[in-house]
């Protein structure tokens, strides 16, 4: 991947905590990505959450003209504080490591979909697959959002920054 590149940047904040930068990054060879950027000085928070900065981006991709998908994997906290990418889920352990209304709310905003699509408001919990969540060019939004929800999420509620659904 190249070295430059121009990022969009959002910042995530939970009440009582450092704030978090997300970086959406359009690289100069045409890739593009979403992780956690890792501030030159880290401030003090949890192993799991500090090491998932600079680690499990989510790559976004054009699949017909103007649609994009961003893979809907889940980066769960492991023992050792690394974290661990899950990519064949049930939509059942997707909706949960997401939160379940969250994962809801981003596929009910205007030209987003689940891939494969089910019934999030009762998921199946038989067949893993890999899931992405497609959206349309334009939408700058919907790629940063996608992020928080399967990498940030599973490790904010492991430490207690935020509270299970």
């Amino acid at each position: 991947m190249s070295d430059a590149g121009f990022a969009t940047e959002w910042q995530f904040e939970v009440p009582g905590h450092p704030q978090l930068t997300i970086h959406d990054t359009q690289w100069d060879n045409g890739e593009r990505d979403v992780v956690l950027q890792q501030p030159p000085l880290v401030p003090e928070m949890p192993a799991a959450l500090a090491n998932l900065h600079g680690r499990h981006r989510a790559g976004i991709t054009e699949i017909a003209p103007g649609i994009l998908r961003i893979t809907a994997f889940l980066s769960l906290p492991q023992p050792d504080g690394r974290p661990k990418q899950k990519r064949a889920l049930t939509t059942a352990q997707l909706a949960e490591g997401c939160g379940k209304q969250l994962l809801r709310e981003l596929v009910a905003r205007p030209d987003v979909s689940l891939d494969p699509s089910f019934d999030l408001a009762k998921p199946q919990d038989t067949e893993k697959f890999q899931h992405a969540l497609r959206f349309q060019d334009e939408d700058r939004e919907t790629p940063a959002i996608a992020y928080v929800l399967t990498r940030l999420m599973p490790t904010l509620r492991h430490t207690g920054w935020v509270a299970n659904e």
